[in-house]
């Protein structure tokens, strides 16, 4: 059993995040069964990588003197596996929005989506979504996309290890990519599309892996605070 001072002098916790909770609401989850069960006025503890309401998976939380470990462990290369959806784009990249363009997805064979994953290893240039939470004159870029505001993303420079295709279910394919910190899994599915002559959305999103953490050796919210 962990102690008051475990928390304190500082832990990394692994989290299942569950479908649709943010982040910030997991992380919640955690201090206030913390503060509760050992009577903590102050507490320090945040997350090394936020992860989508709708995506799953492993986030990192760290608690007490591990919080000052948080830039190093967000800069470690990250696994994710889900599945895209062809044939259509949505404003978000993802099922947050509604599909706002359908294209036609007959001309797409299995050998054309193998040779398009090779496109996209190595170092690329990708444009976020603009549905991200970055910041662009001091305001965040969903604000912008909420309002109907068109903004001029720049691209930036990520690096993608592994991207293989696991399985084909038309119109879904499902993938694991192995990639840097930055990446946008949403971006990757909105090109990939794009290169197949077709359009995609994210359709499902789970992380597995950061750095040496591994998504099995993690626990849901609800389980972490049963077990406190």
């Amino acid at each position: 059993m962990k102690t008051k001072e475990d928390f304190l002098n500082g832990q990394i916790l692994l989290i299942d995040k569950p479908l649709e909770w943010s982040s910030f609401q997991a992380v919640n989850a955690l201090k206030w069964g913390i503060r509760k069960k050992f009577d903590l006025k102050k507490f320090k503890i945040g997350h090394a990588g936020t992860l989508d309401p709708l995506a799953t998976g492993l986030l990192i939380i760290c608690t007490g003197k591990f919080t000052k470990k948080i830039p190093e462990l967000q800069g470690q290369v990250k696994e994710y596996t889900g599945s895209f959806t062809l044939g259509g784009t949505t404003p978000s990249f993802d099922m947050e929005s509604e599909v706002d363009h359908t294209f036609p997805t007959d001309h797409i064979t299995e050998e054309l989506i193998q040779t398009a994953t090779k496109e996209f290893i190595g170092e690329i240039e990708q444009i976020p979504p603009v549905f991200s939470a970055l910041k662009k004159d001091g305001k965040r870029l969903y604000e912008f996309a909420r309002e109907g505001i068109a903004v001029e993303i720049k691209s930036r420079k990520i690096e993608i290890f592994e991207f293989e295709i696991t399985q084909i279910k038309m119109p879904k394919i499902h993938f694991r990519v192995v990639c840097s910190k930055g990446t946008y899994i949403r971006s990757l599915a909105h090109d990939f599309g794009k290169s197949l002559q077709s359009g995609a959305y994210l359709s499902e999103l789970r992380r597995t892996k950061i750095g040496d953490f591994n998504v099995i050796n993690a626990v849901t919210p609800l389980v972490f605070k049963e077990n406190l």
